[in-house]
Formats: C-alpha cells, sequence, structure tokens
C-alpha cells in the first residue's frame, strides 16, 4: 500500500460545548478549545451544529470561522450537519472548506448512517452544485458500502466520509476482520470513482491505527467524542500530540 497520502487530524468540539451548555458560565470555552488544539499540530476543525443548538450554537460556528481566518489560516474548517436542516445557512455565511453533508434527523443523538443512492441523489445534487460555486467542497457521510460510491461521485461529492462506527464496535468481536475488509473495499472502491476518502465517527486512540494501516489513502480523519475524552485526562495539547503520532506511525 503506497505511504504517500497525508492524514489530517481534525477534531470536532461538539462535545466541549456540550459541557459548557450544562452552566450559564462560558466554560469550557470553545474558542479555547479550538486554539489549544490548533496550537499542538491539529489540521482542522470539525462542528455539527445541530438546529436545537444541544452543543454547537450558532455564534460557536461564526467564531470559529473568524478564528480560523484569523489566526491559523492553514487550519481547515468542516461544518457537518444535514443540508436539508440548518447547514446550508452557514455554508452561504461563513464558506468554510469543507461541508460535511450528514443525514441525521433533528432528534436522533448522534449520526448513525449515510446517504443511501438513488433515493437521495436528486435532492443532494443542487445543494452540493451551490456548495461548489461558493467555493466549498462537499463530503458526504457515507456507510461502507462500495456500490454506493460511484453515485456518491455522480450527484458531485468530492470526498465521503466513512462512517466508522461498525468498525470501532467490532473490534473485538469475531467478525472484526470482515468487517474491517469492507471499509478497504469502500475506500477503494471511491477512489476508484475519483473521491478522496475521509472517516470518522467512534475513531480513537485504540483504534485508530489499524484503521489507518489497513484503509489505503485516508484523507482526514474527524475525532470528537473520544479525543474530547481523553483531553479530560492528558490536556487537549498531549490528546493532539497523541493522535498526532498515532496517525503518523499508522503511515
Amino acid at each position: 500500500m503506497s505511504t504517500s497520502y497525508f492524514t489530517a487530524l481534525s477534531v470536532n468540539l461538539n462535545k466541549v460545548a456540550l459541557v459548557r451548555n450544562t452552566r450559564p458560565l462560558g466554560i469550557p470555552s470553545v474558542l479555547f478549545a479550538a486554539a489549544l488544539c490548533l496550537d499542538a499540530g491539529a489540521h482542522g476543525i470539525t462542528v455539527h451544529p445541530r438546529p436545537d443548538e444541544r452543543h454547537i450554537r450558532p455564534q460557536d460556528v461564526r467564531d470559529l470561522s473568524l478564528l480560523l481566518h484569523r489566526d491559523w489560516p492553514a487550519a481547515e474548517f468542516n461544518i457537518e450537519g444535514n443540508p436539508f436542516h440548518n447547514l446550508m445557512d452557514f455554508v452561504r455565511e461563513l464558506r468554510p472548506h469543507q461541508a460535511t453533508f450528514v443525514p441525521d434527523t433533528e432528534t436522533q443523538s448522534t449520526s448513525d448512517h449515510g446517504w443511501s443512492f438513488p433515493e437521495d441523489a436528486e435532492r443532494l445534487r443542487p445543494l452540493i452544485a451551490e456548495a461548489h460555486a461558493l467555493g466549498v467542497r462537499v463530503s458526504l457521510f457515507m456507510d461502507p458500502d462500495p456500490e454506493m460510491m460511484a453515485a456518491a461521485k455522480a450527484v458531485g461529492a468530492d470526498r465521503v466520509e466513512l462512517y466508522t462506527e461498525g468498525y470501532a464496535a467490532s473490534r473485538d468481536t469475531s467478525r472484526a476482520q470482515q468487517v474491517l475488509a469492507l471499509y478497504v473495499e469502500a475506500a477503494r472502491a471511491a477512489q476508484e470513482a475519483g473521491l478522496e476518502v475521509n472517516a470518522g465517527h467512534d475513531l480513537s486512540r485504540e483504534n485508530l491505527g489499524d484503521f489507518l494501516r489497513a484503509v489505503p489513502g485516508v484523507r482526514e480523519v474527524s475525532i470528537g467524542h473520544a479525543f474530547v475524552s481523553d483531553a479530560l485526562e492528558l490536556g487537549y495539547a498531549a490528546a493532539t500530540r497523541d493522535y498526532l503520532q498515532r496517525i503518523e506511525e499508522a503511515r
């Protein structure tokens, strides 16, 4: 497997905002968390602002966009969400580097499935085109289904983000190698279709290296829940450096 590619680390800050929102004190600070992670070498910041504002709020998205443009112009800003809810408002206003389209409902606790084709094709196509017209790269959140990758490319996506909960959940089971092989096949199918590959959901320090060693050419991993959990014990900077080391070792 070629190791000429580079895997970027994008830190998802939703859980920092979730803790902050339990008290009207403004702590912990989402902006300070972003700054510490970026100072320690993270390549980007991800947020997933949901309509109910249970964690990341609209002003957080605006403040983070300003922070990155001002102090870390080389860092990537990735805004996730459902383009049929509130995501496109942020895309139009802020023009992030990447918009990750996720088919979640307003009430579900976390993302749990990817887009399906041909069912979602025609309604996604004009929104992807609009994002492109604004200069925004589009990644589609997808299950590891090799048969869906060409269809994702056909509607205009630049990347797919492989939904990795299935990989994480299978790690200690007899199906681990079978499941991992499916992600390998899906990534290769995406690349053969002309897509770049991102990955995210339940990736952690314990499982990230094995995933990157097996799955070819992952361009970016977006990690939130496990990262923030590690940061509670290690600190933001140390957690960032640890994840970066695991990414480098996997190369």
